[in-house]
């Protein structure tokens, strides 16, 4: 199975209202006269981080790629739990692990420790889970499903940001790569755009990837304009910064002439559900040509 046949296998079982059918970045819970919004996201060594990578750099992101899926819901935080995996560089991943939490007023409410082997004499790749829980700060709250046709995309800041400073990294410009080291979660933007966006999500595996994934749950097509597309690269890495992850951008729908309230970029059309659930500049992507970033067993 690749990562979207196992979660349609898990569909049958996610029946309750909040899970909204696994189609969202995060679980809706009406509890009383509250809504609580909770997300999940993890991190393994080799794939969200590089090997030997401060860990406290990697305690921060743990934190903000959850946080970024509160914003995406118009929320705001609550606290975290979060499953940590032994190993090197425990202390700092503590330090910055207050650094995160510090920085967005965010409690840590518990968790668990595991060991991380050696197995058979193997050590296994770490891996962080954490759970962020948030409050509601408007009902509805914004889903991936309701853009409709005849609205605009919209996107509240480059994509690529991340991709060069992974790329710095590689290259041991560590410094140089804040964006991908220590992403930035928009919750304020996020709750001011809640009230208004059709349908909201953040960009974490790629724009394209991720503006398929809200076209279908909204049971539509969207036409990006890839020239309208901010981008934090060189004009040359434009299609590597659409399909880039980790930039965690809020990407949403809305009438074209909204005034909204923070600074955005209008990079695309919504149109009646075509063959495919998104083109860019009015063609459709080859079926084989990756739009972002996939997971695999």
């Amino acid at each position: 199975m690749d990562e979207l046949d196992f979660i349609q296998s898990l569909r049958a079982l996610a029946t309750h209202p909040a899970a909204r059918g696994l189609d969202d970045d995060a679980a809706v819970l009406d509890l009383g006269t509250e809504t609580l919004v909770l997300t999940q996201d993890s991190m393994v060594e080799g794939v969200h981080y590089l090997p030997g990578q401060d860990m406290a750099d990697v305690a921060w992101k743990l934190v903000a790629v959850n946080l970024s899926d509160l914003a995406a819901k118009g929320a705001l935080p609550l606290g975290v739990l979060y499953t940590h995996m032994l190993g090197a560089g425990d202390e700092r991943f503590v330090a910055g692990l207050r650094d995160v939490l510090a920085a967005y007023d965010t409690p840590l409410l518990g968790g668990d420790t595991v060991g991380s082997g050696p197995f058979g004499g193997v050590r296994a790749a770490r891996s962080f889970s954490l759970t962020a829980i948030g409050r509601a700060s408007c009902t509805p709250v914004p889903s991936r499903s309701g853009a409709k046709a005849g609205e605009s995309l919209f996107i509240t800041g480059p994509v690529g940001a991340a991709m060069m400073g992974f790329e710095a990294m590689e290259a041991g410009m560590e410094e140089d790569g804040s964006a991908y080291r220590r992403p930035v979660p928009l919750l304020a933007e996020g709750r001011s755009l809640a009230p208004y966006a059709s349908a909201m999500m953040d960009v974490s595996d790629g724009l394209l990837l991720d503006t398929s994934r809200l076209a279908r749950a909204s049971g539509v097509t969207i036409d990006i304009a890839a020239s309208s597309v901010p981008i934090a690269a060189p004009e040359t890495r434009r299609q590597d910064a659409m399909r880039w992850g980790d930039d965690y951008q809020l990407l949403f729908t809305g009438p074209e002439a909204a005034d909204w309230p923070v600074e955005v970029c209008r990079i695309g059309t919504v149109l009646r559900a075509g063959k495919t659930p998104v083109l860019v500049d009015g063609e459709a992507l080859a079926p084989d040509e990756p739009l972002g970033y996939r997971h695999s067993g």
